[in-house]
């Protein structure tokens, strides 16, 4: 018997693939029986560097025109299309295993991300955001004093 150390992330991972499963097949309807295992969702990382929060999506095929990225509500969404490439010469396919399809990927930003401030690039089908870290809010420390305080009802 295997000892496996738990790690949450991993079931956090697992539970957000479950409900984004769940949500696309509630909003966009059951795909089509010819269609069904076709659907595209390209691959993303986050990364965490020492001034920027950085995602990098794997989208083969497509430019940077077919690609949208939108902030909203500190919310970043990537979306775009990747057309089909049938060609039609009287021949069959065989087999075909390459997704293509809308998509849109979104990810939850800190509060205080500056909209303006975010880059993106794209390079041999690999997108790069690059989002500036907020400052982070500093405690204020609140000086106790002798004394009671105004309107605390302990007055004399």
């Amino acid at each position: 018997m295997a000892i496996v150390r738990w790690d949450p992330l991993r079931d956090l991972d697992s539970f957000q693939s479950d409900m984004n499963r769940l949500f696309d097949r509630f909003f966009e309807g059951r795909p089509a029986n010819g269609d069904r295992g076709r659907r595209w969702i390209p691959a993303m990382d986050l990364v965490e560097t020492d001034e920027n929060l950085v995602v990098r999506a794997d989208l083969p095929g497509l430019s940077e025109d077919d690609v949208e990225i939108e902030i909203k509500d500190n919310v970043l969404t990537v979306s775009g299309e990747r057309q089909a490439e049938h060609e039609e010469k009287g021949e069959g396919f065989h087999r075909v295993e390459r997704s293509f399809g809308r998509f849109a990927r979104s990810l939850s930003l800190p509060r205080g991300v500056d909209a303006d401030k975010v880059q993106a690039g794209f390079s041999d089908g690999v997108l790069e955001v690059r989002i500036p870290k907020p400052e982070e809010t500093k405690p204020t420390r609140v000086q106790i004093g002798t004394g009671s305080v105004e309107g605390s009802g302990t007055e004399k």
